[in-house]
C-alpha cells in the first residue's frame, strides 16, 4: 500500500510542479528542458520504488500511475471544470498582426518563439498573423490574415 500512495504523491506533486512552470510542448523542449527531464525522472523513480526495488512494486507503482491518469482523464471529460484546471485553455498571443506582450510574457515565450511557428507556415511578418495561439498542449497554432 506504501508504494500507491507514494505513487499517488509524486503523481500530483508533478502534475502541480509542471502545471506551474508552463506549457511546452516537447517539440519545444530546449537542451536544458530535457536533461531536467531526465534528472526528474531519476529522482523520481527513487521516491516510488523507495527501498523495494523489486519487479512486483515496480508494476504496482506503474499500475497506480496509469490508473490516475485514467481516472483523471475520464473526469476531465465530465467537467468542464476539472478539464480547465487539469489542462488550462488556449491563450492567445497574437491578435491582427499585434504581439500581446502580456500574454507572451506570461507564458514565458518570446516573439521569436511565434515567428518560428509563424515561418513554418509560410509567414514572415508578424503583421501576416491574424491570431497566434498556445494551444492547451503548448503547441503554437497560427491562423494568418487574409488578404
Amino acid at each position: 500500500m506504501d508504494a500507491v500512495l507514494r505513487a499517488a504523491a509524486i503523481y500530483i506533486a508533478l502534475l502541480i510542479l509542471f502545471k506551474l512552470a508552463g506549457r511546452r510542448s516537447l517539440a519545444q523542449l530546449t537542451t536544458f528542458d530535457f536533461v531536467l527531464l531526465l534528472i526528474i525522472g531519476e529522482a523520481t523513480q527513487q521516491a516510488l520504488l523507495g527501498e523495494d526495488f523489486s519487479v512486483t512494486n515496480a508494476v504496482l507503482v506503474i499500475m497506480t500511475l496509469i490508473a490516475i491518469d485514467v481516472g483523471a482523464s475520464l473526469l476531465k471529460r465530465r467537467s468542464e471544470r476539472i478539464a480547465y484546471l487539469l489542462d488550462g485553455s488556449p491563450t492567445i498571443v497574437v491578435e491582427n498582426g499585434v504581439a500581446l506582450e502580456e500574454r507572451l510574457a506570461k507564458a514565458r515565450l518570446r516573439l521569436d518563439d511565434i515567428m518560428e511557428s509563424a515561418r513554418e507556415n509560410g509567414l514572415e511578418r508578424v503583421e501576416q498573423i491574424k491570431f497566434a495561439i498556445i494551444e492547451r498542449n503548448g503547441k503554437i497554432s497560427i491562423i494568418p490574415r487574409e488578404q
